[in-house]
């Protein structure tokens, strides 16, 4: 189910403060969340926000295809390890 329309986009309060301030002073730096439910507004084009994926911050740069879309969504939160052929050790 989405959000309500009346609601609008959910962002988080800090990263929404945050990045209207460095629009003001027209700075690109870093910011840094955990919030991976926030939505990508237009607000946040050009800027690299780096999001926790469980284990590290991974930046990210927003670009104007991934308006309306979750951070969550370009972050990877497991690591494939391959298959191995040759592992005797599962063969037990």
């Amino acid at each position: 189910m989405s959000r309500s329309l009346s609601k609008g986009p959910y962002i988080e309060v800090n990263l929404f403060e945050k990045i209207n301030q460095l629009n003001k002073k027209s700075v690109k730096e870093t910011i840094i969340t955990w919030s991976r439910a926030s939505t990508i507004i237009p607000n946040m084009v050009g800027h690299t926000i780096a999001v926790y994926n469980g284990k590290q911050h991974f930046p990210i740069f927003v670009s104007d295809q991934m308006v309306g879309h979750k951070l969550g969504e370009f972050v990877p939160t497991r690591t494939f390890r391959s298959h191995v052929k040759s592992d005797r050790k599962t063969r037990r």
